[in-house]
């Protein structure tokens, strides 16, 4: 009767020996899962069409604009549903109240889903272009990013605003990263 193979005493051994990997295999519950080639895979062509299609500036921020919009109508719908304290409803039936509430849900929830949309779009296009531009993913693309959309969206009130605008948005992006640790 033939000895067993010899057990590799470390995986570097299981990674250069594949005979031996295959006798440690079969050697019982003690051997490892997979090894690191194991593991690695390279993607399939239509996983990296997939990243290269959400690597896109263009796409990137089209979603940045559908989920702001979508999470400035939740918004709107929210802050809408307070009452105007300036409008007198004494005197009016239960049905002018909801319809005069509704209205003010409907156009708060479009006002602020608008410009959260335009927001979110403005920001994460002018960051992945500036992360393209740069060649790093960093904490400075979303400052760079957040000067850009605030001096932007608020370009029409003139060039202090926009100065105002442009510092305060990347001081809040700053913060944002700073918080959520992002590499």
């Amino acid at each position: 009767m033939a000895d067993p193979p010899a057990q590799p005493s470390n995986q570097a051994e299981l990674l250069q020996d594949p005979a031996a990997r295959k006798s440690d295999a079969q050697s019982g519950p003690a051997a490892p899962q997979s090894d690191a080639t194991e593991q690695f895979r390279m993607p399939s062509p239509e996983e990296m069409q997939a990243q290269d299609f959400m690597n896109n500036c263009f796409v990137r921020s089209a979603f940045a604009g559908v989920a702001g919009g979508g999470m400035g109508l939740f918004m709107g719908l929210l802050l809408g549903s307070f009452s105007d304290p300036f409008v007198d409803e004494t005197g009016w039936t239960s049905r002018q109240k909801l319809m005069h509430t509704l209205r003010q849900m409907g156009s708060r929830s479009y006002s602020t889903a608008k410009a959260f949309a335009v927001m979110g779009a403005v920001f994460s296009g002018s960051e992945c272009v500036i992360e393209k531009a740069r060649a790093k993913h960093d904490m400075y693309n979303g400052m760079l990013a957040g000067c850009f959309t605030g001096g932007v969206l608020a370009a029409q009130a003139g060039p202090q605003a926009a100065c105002i605008g442009c510092v305060g948005f990347a001081a809040f992006s700053v913060v944002i990263d700073k918080f959520l640790e992002r590499d």
